[in-house]
């Protein structure tokens, strides 16, 4: 179920985010309802990201690379 919500903010501001999403092919709006999936599973995503770092833990580089080392293709 889609609930309406009314927020504020200065009249220039809403404008430009309006123009910049035009350009993108969106909406304000659905740039908004994005911003709020993404912020709301901002805490889940943290930790997917924790718990693949603990499984990647038994690899190791080896140490550090030089720049040239880094760039080699």
């Amino acid at each position: 179920m889609i609930k309406n919500i009314t927020l504020s903010t200065e009249e220039k501001l809403i404008k430009k985010a309006r123009e910049k999403a035009r350009k993108e092919n969106t909406s304000l709006n659905a740039k908004f309802r994005k911003w709020l999936e993404e912020y709301t599973e901002t805490k889940d995503r943290l930790k997917t990201f924790d718990r693949l770092m603990k499984k990647m833990s038994y690899a190791d580089s080896g140490g550090k690379f030089t720049r040239e080392e880094m760039n080699e293709r």
